[in-house]
């Protein structure tokens, strides 16, 4: 059987910095074949093409591009070159959060299997046709919670389930990203009548409790500090999230586009969590951005956000000198997308028939290890929710679950 070409939608910050990086390393492996970059605006494909770093760690490899020059806006090109494809093939959609349902739905009527970025969708009612249409088609669709493929997550995780941190009650989170993305194009679409600080950054957090507790939400507040961005946009910059869980237990979520430029790595963030054991208290804490590397160099390595003295991550993504022509990608960031892609042709060398198909994905759903629209709802309702709330001055707005999920103004 041939290997899958892939269809990346969406040309921006993550198509760079992770990827399409991503995807030349499964290219080279040759576990999958053309890829093709898809955009509204071809000058941000000509940017991805210049990327100095994947150019370097990529030599000898390319891609397909739509548009062919510079022009734009072209609104809904990805719908006419998803339809290019043959079918189930893998799209990858890497655009603003309001614009997933659609690219997504496109893909799926097209026979396509689906990663796509976080969060899947803000309406918990398109979570939900999203699943049936791909159920209905059989076919993958998976969320790019990158956070899961990170091993302190896992290890986590199977701690947790084997009774070691006892039972979750209260948690702290924050990722506050650099000042420089407020000059990117975030400003064009990141705006309060769009998304916010909460619904695209803190959202791994809340996966990441569930991810290792089981746990579900039933209820967010979440209040918002509007600021300005360089263009005279106005968003949600700033925010501070409240999630209660099922048990009882409490998360607080703080994120922004704050962090200095000035200051070492590539942003601020981590998660502490307090458990109670049998008569006795349990304790995790992650520093995300801070894996114990303290560099101070002759000189600025060139780059936004990048400084002489550094942090640097060694666990999201970074390239490395394994010998041979360019550079190898390493890291969950390079994990989540490898594991994803290899789930979609797992699909199709082992199963032949639509209900095998079926059973394949019911089996990854309660696996859980990658997140669907099946087994991480909960993402899409605090999505939905944290949009209430925050666009009411941080009311608390509850989750209720079943055959009709939604979320309502607690009284």
């Amino acid at each position: 059987m041939s290997v899958p070409q892939v269809l990346l939608v969406g040309a921006g910050m993550i198509a760079h910095d992770q990827i399409l990086p991503s995807l030349y390393e499964l290219q080279r492996r040759g576990v999958i074949g053309e890829i093709t970059v898809c955009s509204q605006h071809g000058r941000s494909i000509s940017s991805l093409e210049r990327n100095e770093g994947i150019r370097r760690a990529f030599p000898d490899q390319s891609f397909r591009r739509f548009p062919a020059d510079d022009s734009g806006p072209h609104k809904d090109l990805y719908a006419k070159v998803a339809g290019l494809l043959p079918p189930r093939q893998i799209v990858v959609a890497a655009v603003p959060d309001q614009l997933h349902y659609e690219v997504v739905m496109t893909a799926l009527r097209n026979d396509q299997h689906v990663c796509c970025v976080k969060p899947l969708v803000l309406k918990t009612a398109e979570s939900i046709e999203i699943e049936r249409e791909a159920k209905a088609r059989g076919l993958m669709v998976a969320i790019e919670y990158h956070k899961r493929f990170d091993d302190r997550s896992l290890l986590a995780r199977r701690r947790y389930r084997e009774g070691l941190f006892g039972e979750f009650k209260l948690g702290t989170a924050r990722l506050m990203e650099k000042w420089y993305y407020r000059h990117s194009n975030f400003q064009n679409w990141c705006t309060v009548e769009n998304s916010d600080a909460f619904t695209y950054i803190g959202c791994h957090y809340v996966d990441l409790v569930h991810f290792v507790t089981g746990l579900l939400p039933v209820s967010v507040s979440v209040y918002g500090i509007r600021d300005r961005y360089p263009n005279g946009n106005e968003g949600f910059l700033w925010t501070d999230a409240r999630v209660l869980w099922e048990n009882g237990a409490c998360l607080n979520v703080q994120n922004s586009l704050s962090f200095p430029d000035a200051a070492p790595g590539t942003n601020t963030q981590g998660i502490s969590m307090y458990f109670a054991g049998d008569g006795c208290g349990a304790w995790l804490e992650h520093s995300d951005q801070y894996r114990g590397l303290r560099y101070s160099y002759t000189r600025n390595p060139g780059g936004e956000g990048a400084t002489q003295f550094a942090e640097p991550s060694t666990e999201y993504f970074q390239y490395l000198d394994l010998g041979g022509k360019g550079l190898t990608p390493v890291g969950y960031g390079y994990r989540s997308i490898d594991y994803i892609v290899r789930q979609c042709i797992r699909i199709e060398h082992e199963a032949s028939t639509l209900r095998e198909r079926q059973r394949l994905l019911e089996e990854m759903d309660t696996v859980g290890v990658v997140a669907t629209p099946g087994n991480s709802r909960y993402n899409e309702l605090v999505t939905e929710a944290g949009r209430l709330s925050i666009l009411n001055g941080g009311r608390e707005v509850a989750i209720e679950y079943g055959d009709s999920p939604r979320v309502y103004f607690r009284h």
